[in-house]
């Protein structure tokens, strides 16, 4: 048995039918071609997957695809306008918060929703706000540090 799903994605309006088995993630990866979220661990501990539902982070390897009926998902390919990244996205560049890349997305978009519910974080918060994604190359120390930068510059524009 296969069910139609109807949500919103990176702004545009979609229609699929999915297998009720299916992940989030793999219709994300598989079936629409969007490859940022990543496949770490495939239990929701490591962060790798993290897109945002209805404004929320979530892990995409653990949401089924038929759960997205209705809801608007974000991910990191939705963040930019064209080929303009967006402020979280410059400011991990430069920052010089990444090295291997593959938690990268995830960090940003965990990062994302913190800046879209609290435009003015803490460190504290941002620690917080990403405590369920994991870097095995750069330390958190510069993907915290271009958060608050990140947020600096939003509130300053």
């Amino acid at each position: 048995m296969k069910y139609d799903i109807h949500f919103t994605l990176n702004h545009e309006e979609i229609s699929m039918t999915v297998a009720p088995n299916r992940t989030l993630l793999e219709v994300l990866r598989e079936d629409l071609d969007l490859t940022g979220a990543k496949e770490g661990c495939g239990a929701g501990e490591c962060g790798a997957c993290t897109v945002l539902v209805n404004k929320k982070p979530i892990n995409a390897c653990l949401m089924l695809a038929v759960e997205a009926d209705g809801k608007d998902i974000l991910t990191i390919e939705g963040l930019s306008q064209g080929t303009e990244l967006d402020a979280l996205q410059l400011s991990f560049i430069d920052n010089g918060a990444l090295q291997c890349g593959y938690c990268t997305p995830g960090m940003i978009m965990s990062g994302k929703a913190l800046l879209m519910e609290k435009p003015a974080p803490t460190e504290e918060e941002v620690i917080e706000a990403i405590n369920g994604n994991l870097c095995r190359c750069t330390g958190y120390k510069k993907i915290v540090e271009a958060i608050l930068a990140a947020a600096l510059k939003e509130d300053k524009s």
